[in-house]
């Protein structure tokens, strides 16, 4: 399971011309799913996503997590993530979990988030053509694959 991370002032999340969902400050996290994923993945990743502390304190240190400074969070999964690049100039996708596993997935990491984290968890439609417009706060864009949490 793979997450890049980014501290927003907001994000916006549009389906045909329509705002879907929406956040104030706090974390867009795109979400890319592979075979490998587990249950335990899901629940490592969703803990430290909302323990990361990428928020200033009063000293403008980055110490200071979104459940800290009580945020808001927007999940969308996004296959691209798994994107290889070895050969040629076209992205293979062949690491993306097909939709029949990662679909659940994405909707059991969500139902994580949502279960340890008390602030607003916003999604978009799995699969869905989807724009999103955001202000990147930093900027600070974090990646965090569960591959590598050694």
């Amino acid at each position: 399971m793979r997450a890049v991370i980014q501290k927003v002032k907001y994000a916006k999340l549009i389906i045909d011309s329509e705002i879907y969902s929406q956040i104030e400050e706090g974390l867009m996290v795109l979400l890319g799913i592979e075979d490998a994923d587990t249950k335990e993945d899901i629940e490592w990743l969703a803990d430290k996503i909302r323990k990361l502390r990428i928020f200033e304190d009063e000293n403008g240190v980055m110490n200071l997590s979104v459940e800290d400074v009580k945020g808001e969070m927007m999940i969308v999964s996004q296959f691209t993530l798994h994107a290889s690049t070895k050969k040629g100039n076209r992205p293979t996708y062949i690491r993306a979990s097909k939709p029949e596993f990662s679909k659940p997935m994405y909707e059991s990491f969500v139902a994580r988030t949502r279960e340890v984290f008390a602030g607003k968890v916003a999604t978009g439609v799995f699969g869905a053509d989807m724009q999103i417009e955001l202000v990147n706060n930093g900027p600070t864009t974090i990646i965090i694959d569960t591959k590598n949490k050694e």
